[in-house]
């Protein structure tokens, strides 16, 4: 057997000593301590690569039985390159959707294969806060809830505001709309929400935060947007203030959006719009989607049997109900006095419906809205929570907040 140092050395002097012919092959080997075979493939390696043929060969098999064939490999590659954001699973599940007579990797493998091309980005670590389900206990199916956000302004390469409003389906995660705006209002936002539902139907319920248009800092944040969804008979759902993750399931895609549109944005609005417009074809048709067991939203979802009217309906109310018109500067008439309720409820009919001789409900399209307190002619938000007091049976009231008689300013 070869010594441990020198190898080489000993090699080369081996096949100088064969080449002057002093001893035979046997004698020769004996000598080294290897056999006849190890002899006759160390002068074979001489003869044909010289020095460079006799160090010590690496002994692992060129290919894996196991390893990707090269077109997998490259057809792996080249989607990866398309999709820069897609990980692993979601690459494995489009090519067996599109090529289902392949036989492709485990989603591992692929991930070993993209992390030796250098083409795996490690993620950021971040905390995460539990998970919020309760707004999502009724995203059940397909059109119960809609999400709907403005994504975070940005400017395009010359200079112009880009504000994205975005629109989807709470449980397919379809995305219905994305679209620049150049105003942020309650006319850009219904126009938006007008063409949705002619093109899908109506949802059951419309969720969205507090900022404007979709909430106003009147009697129950009722916007003029939100009141127009009332008649519909769409029940608007507003996250808690500063709780983006109740509304996560779109917050997860507005980061994939900006990734995908925004970094870096587009020369001008119509091709950043071009931008939005190949986003929303390819998450809806070809991205697949984990949450949905790696099927596309456009698969999960199917338009709404609620069709949009040719008018908009005026709520209509039982006659148990005592029906007012609210006036042009937010107030109603009721024992000989003005009470004011709200600004954006002007010119729209509401109910009351007795509670008891001093609160009456407020009702809008069907739905409560406030309270009314027939002694102060005042609007609550809520009824006031009462206690027995600890001397007989008289109730005492806790105090509780009142809508301004004033009229706030109007955020539409």
């Amino acid at each position: 057997m070869w010594k441990a140092s020198g190898v080489v050395e000993q090699r080369i002097r081996f096949v100088l000593e064969w080449e002057a012919g002093m001893e035979t092959m046997t004698e020769l080997c004996d000598r080294y301590g290897i056999s006849r075979k190890t002899g006759y493939k160390i002068l074979g390696r001489w003869q044909q690569d010289r020095v460079a043929g006799l160090p010590d060969r690496n002994r692992a098999p060129r290919r894996h039985p196991n390893q990707m064939a090269a077109a997998i490999e490259q057809a792996v590659l080249q989607l990866r390159r398309a999709h820069a954001r897609w990980g692993p699973r979601k690459l494995r599940r489009w090519l067996e959707t599109h090529e289902p007579d392949t036989r492709w990797p485990a989603a591992s493998t692929i991930g070993q294969l993209l992390a030796r091309e250098g083409l795996a980005h490690a993620r950021r670590h971040r905390r995460k806060a539990p998970p919020y389900s309760q707004p999502f206990a009724a995203a059940n199916a397909a059109n119960q809830v809609w999400c709907m956000d403005f994504k975070g302004w940005f400017r395009t390469q010359d200079g112009e505001r880009i504000d994205p409003l975005t629109l989807s389906d709470a449980y397919s995660r379809y995305l219905l709309r994305c679209q620049a705006v150049e105003h942020s209002n309650s006319a850009a936002v219904q126009a938006i929400c007008e063409a949705a539902f002619r093109e899908y139907g109506m949802p059951r319920a419309m969720r969205t935060d507090n900022g404007p248009p979709f909430a106003a800092r009147g009697v129950a944040g009722l916007s003029r947007l939100a009141l127009w969804w009332m008649k519909l008979g769409i029940v608007p759902e507003r996250i808690a203030a500063g709780h983006p993750e109740q509304n996560g399931r779109h917050e997860r895609m507005h980061r994939t959006l900006k990734q995908e549109t925004a970094m870096p944005p587009a020369a001008n609005r119509r091709q950043q719009q071009r931008a939005f417009d190949g986003f929303r074809q390819e998450y809806n048709h070809e991205r697949p989607h984990e949450a949905l067991g790696m099927a596309t939203p456009a698969s999960c979802y199917a338009c709404s049997p609620r069709a949009y009217p040719r008018r908009v309906p005026e709520p209509e109310y039982d006659t148990s109900l005592r029906v007012r018109k609210v006036y042009p500067h937010g107030q109603f008439f009721w024992r000989g006095q003005d009470v004011f309720l709200g600004k954006a409820l002007a010119g729209e009919r509401i109910g009351l419906q007795a509670v008891d001789d001093r609160y009456w409900r407020v009702y809008f399209a069907g739905v409560p809205i406030a309270y009314l307190d027939e002694r102060k002619q005042k609007i609550r938000e809520t009824l006031p929570p009462r206690e027995t007091m600890p001397e007989g049976g008289e109730t005492m009231e806790i105090s509780n907040r009142e809508i301004p008689t004033v009229p706030p300013h109007d955020d539409d």
